[in-house]
This record gives structure tokens, C-alpha cells and sequence, in this order.
């Protein structure tokens, strides 16, 4: 078992994974506390918000090397990046718990599971998105 460990803290990608595991838990977590104070379409824009805070911090703790920018600017290009993938959640989200499970009789906590499945959506842009953008080392003259 330390062997897979020890593989999986060495491997980026699987620490991405990990990362964005847990705020996607976060992003998840907060989406129902918020729909009880909004509507679901905002409550998941406030969720994916907290999400997407958390998976910066972690990320630069323990993902990517230091990029040689800014906390500012990175977290600005984390939100380049991320707006294309709320987007992506977004439409995923409210397209399956608003027209596609109606659609086809689905009734089984459809939010939640559209909730869920929108925020798996976008694992793949992101990892690219970060790895070659938000986190992308600075290149020096």
C-alpha cells in the first residue's frame, strides 16, 4: 500500500485528481446549503465558487511547482480557466436536472446527481487548462 502511495504523490496528475476531489466534496457540500437560501441555478454559481477557491489553494500547496507569478495573477488565470469549466457545469448541471431527466422520468435526487456529473465534466480541461496556463512557469528574458 505504500508503494501505491508513494506512486500516486509523485504522479501530478493523480495529485490533481485528489485535489480536485476534494473541492469538487466542497463545491458538492456547499451547493445544499445554498439551495436553501437560493434558487439552483445561483446556489450552483456560489457552489462552484467555493469549489473552485478551495482547488486553487490546494492546488498551489500540492500540485504544481511555483509558476514565478503572483498569487494574484495565478488566481486570476485559475479563474480564466475555471470560467470555462463552471460553464461547462453549469450546462451539464441544469441541462440534465431541468430538461433531460424530466425528459426521461428520472426522479431519484436529480439535482444532486446532475449536481454531481457536472462537476465530474470538466476534470480533463482543467488539469490542461492549470497545468499549461494558471500554473505555467514564468518565462524569463
Amino acid at each position: 500500500m505504500k508503494a501505491v502511495l508513494e506512486r500516486l504523490a509523485g504522479n501530478e496528475f493523480a495529485r490533481f485528481l485528489v485535489t480536485g476531489g476534494l473541492a469538487a466534496l466542497v463545491n458538492l457540500g456547499s451547493r445544499f446549503g445554498f439551495s436553501a437560501v437560493m434558487d439552483y441555478r445561483w446556489a450552483v454559481i456560489a457552489a462552484y465558487l467555493c469549489g473552485m477557491t478551495t482547488a486553487w489553494i490546494l492546488s498551489r500547496l500540492f500540485v504544481f511547482q511555483a509558476s514565478g507569478r503572483s498569487r494574484r495573477e495565478e488566481f486570476l488565470r485559475f479563474g480564466l480557466v475555471n470560467l470555462v469549466a463552471a460553464a461547462q457545469v453549469w450546462l451539464v448541471s441544469v441541462g440534465l436536472a431541468e430538461y433531460a431527466f424530466p425528459a426521461v422520468g428520472f426522479t431519484f435526487h436529480p439535482e444532486a446527481v446532475a449536481h454531481a456529473i457536472g462537476v465530474v465534466i470538466p476534470v480533463f480541461t482543467s488539469y490542461l487548462g492549470h497545468k499549461h496556463f494558471s500554473f505555467a512557469r514564468r518565462k524569463t528574458a
